[in-house]
């Protein structure tokens, strides 16, 4: 399912005109990625948590030259499913 997807399902089971349904998802992701910039998290009981992880900075290398490079640290985004979407799945 891609955004176009989701937001066509979002029409269809709320009644809302397309614009308006891509409107209500764009606004989701948006205050989702806000939260998630400022440092907090996401928590939708049932559904799961968006999060923020904080990533080491680390040594790597170059595959090809075979070079030692720094990677540097980096916040990325995390996804924990919550009890509620594992248990549909099963």
């Amino acid at each position: 399912m891609n955004k176009n997807d989701l937001v066509n399902q979002v029409s269809d089971s709320t009644g809302l005109s397309k614009s308006d349904s891509a409107k209500a998802v764009d606004s989701v992701f948006e205050s989702i990625t806000s939260t998630l910039k400022s440092g907090g998290d996401v928590r939708l009981v049932g559904f799961g948590t968006f999060l923020v992880s904080k990533r080491k900075a680390t040594t790597g290398r170059n595959p090809q030259t075979g070079e030692s490079i720094n990677i540097p640290a980096a916040n990325v985004p995390k996804f924990r499913a919550g009890k509620a979407l594992k248990e549909s799945l099963n």
